[in-house]
């Protein structure tokens, strides 16, 4: 008798000193520290990066971005925005764009696999593209992005669905109609891989909001990238946004341009469409500087002293659709690169931009993008520094002022952005010919970029073709 209770002593000890380990490793795992939720202060000095998660790799799959996400942060990126995540419809998948764009279905059936669709014809909101891993694969992503100090936010789609969405057979009142009663792509655009949604519906609305914050409340992401922002009514983002932020700090990014959309704590940041325009323009030949100076005069009256303009030189649609950086600014490209990162806003990397893609990335079929280092990478690491640190840079919602300063040539853009008595100056040669210009500027500085010493005394500097300085003191 004695032994048998022995043995169940023995028996208890065990399994308490085994839960007390359950609970030791609970403790410990649950004591660990999680990121903070994103703040105006990480806004200030942040650089997103736009994922391909399709061709960033030759699988295609999560786990080979995952894996690069630590390099990122050498980027001075803060946030990632990764390119729709959903499933892809078959019903009218795209294989070509443009107004006489193709569906795969067109194509023989020995083609058709290739043909991979558009991100944006998505089937379904709250599901995982198979191509791209499996719902893990996706947490590990964010997981290891937030471990990294680093937030993932996510491409929605609100304008419109897939053509196998489960709502075109079971909820058709959630879609425009022709007068015929057919529900139809969106209006004077060649999606036809994609149908219409009808916000007059409230139920439809009320489902998307509900899709939403499925991804912050169970998946730990941290906002949305909203295609096609300016094409949902107003009043949508007015019901759905204070319904996010209720859930918790968020990022919103609009692809829209109209300040509408940044008022009344509706998006934090909208696209600079005309800022890009305007650099291609001047990288082109066409327009001089002053195409700038009218553009920097527009944002200040359009917009609020905390609306965030993201700036780029490239994005998906540009790289696709309108051409490489190379194609639109040739060697331009490395002062567009550090004039989209001083001016005012937030700057964008897109996949591949930091290893120097030279090509036009398909958008329907499967691609890869290089993955050898050359010059951007140490320029973008050197300017995501600069933006990270350095206050005078800060482009959020409690920016830095932005003065212009009035250089002898017209050719030669000369600026200064300054906050808690920092300045960081810029001075650029935005021309193909070697330029002489003197400007208000005095002191001794340090090219940020070359670490050189520079004296300024109203002195006459040289600048070759395209080049610019960035002197910080």
């Amino acid at each position: 008798m004695r032994n048998f209770i022995l043995a169940i002593f023995s028996f208890t000890l065990i399994v308490a000193c085994k839960e007390e380990k359950k609970v030791e490793a609970f403790i410990e795992e649950t004591n660990q520290e999680e990121i903070q939720p994103i703040s105006d202060d990480v806004l200030e000095t942040a650089v997103i990066y736009e994922a391909n998660i399709r061709q960033y790799s030759p699988s295609g799959h999560f786990d080979e971005f995952t894996k690069d996400i630590p390099q990122l942060k050498e980027l001075g990126v803060k946030v990632i925005w990764l390119m729709p995540i959903f499933p892809i419809s078959e019903t009218k998948r795209k294989a070509t764009g443009g107004a006489d764009s193709k569906f795969a279905s067109d194509f023989p059936e020995a083609e058709q696999s290739k043909y991979l669709g558009s991100y944006y014809a998505v089937s379904d909101f709250t599901k995982i593209n198979p191509e791209f891993g499996t719902i893990e694969d996706f947490r590990n992503l964010v997981k290891t992005a937030h471990d990294n100090g680093i937030y993932v936010i996510l491409d929605w789609v609100p304008n419109h669905t897939g053509w196998d969405h489960e709502w075109i057979k079971t909820k058709p009142d959630y879609y425009t109609k022709d007068k015929d009663g057919n529900i139809t792509h969106p209006v004077d655009t060649d999606w036809t891989d994609v149908a219409d949604l009808n916000y007059d519906n409230k139920e439809m609305r009320k489902e998307m909001i509900a899709d939403m914050q499925y991804w912050l409340r169970e998946e730990g992401v941290d906002g949305f990238r909203c295609d096609v922002a300016g094409s949902v009514p107003t009043d949508f983002w007015q019901e759905a946004i204070p319904q996010l932020r209720s859930t918790k700090d968020i990022f919103m990014l609009a692809e829209a341009w109209e300040p509408e959309l940044a008022k009344d704590g509706l998006f934090d940041a909208v696209y600079g469409w005309d800022t890009h325009h305007t650099m291609n323009a001047i990288a082109q030949g066409k327009k001089g500087l002053q195409a700038w100076k009218d553009r920097w005069a527009e944002i200040e009256s359009i917009y609020e002293k905390d609306d965030i303009i993201m700036n780029f030189v490239t994005n998906h649609d540009e790289n696709s659709w309108n051409g490489t950086i190379n194609e639109r600014m040739k060697d331009a490209a490395p002062l567009m690169t550090a004039f989209s990162y001083v001016i005012p806003g937030m700057p964008l990397i897109y996949s591949g931009m930091e290893y120097d893609m030279d090509h036009r990335l398909k958008f329907f079929e499967k691609d890869s993008i290089p993955k050898t280092k050359g010059k951007m990478w140490p320029l973008l690491e050197k300017l995501g520094t600069l933006k990270n640190t350095n206050p005078a840079l800060n482009g959020g919602k409690d920016p830095a002022t932005y003065k212009d300063l009035e250089t002898t040539n017209d050719k030669v853009l000369a600026f200064q952005r300054s906050k808690n008595n920092i300045t960081v100056t810029f001075v650029g040669n935005f021309s193909n010919i070697e330029q002489s210009f003197s400007a208000p500027i005095k002191g001794s500085f340090t090219d940020y970029m070359t670490n050189e010493s520079i004296e300024m005394n109203d002195n006459v500097l040289v600048l070759k073709p395209w080049e610019y300085r960035i002197l910080t003191n």
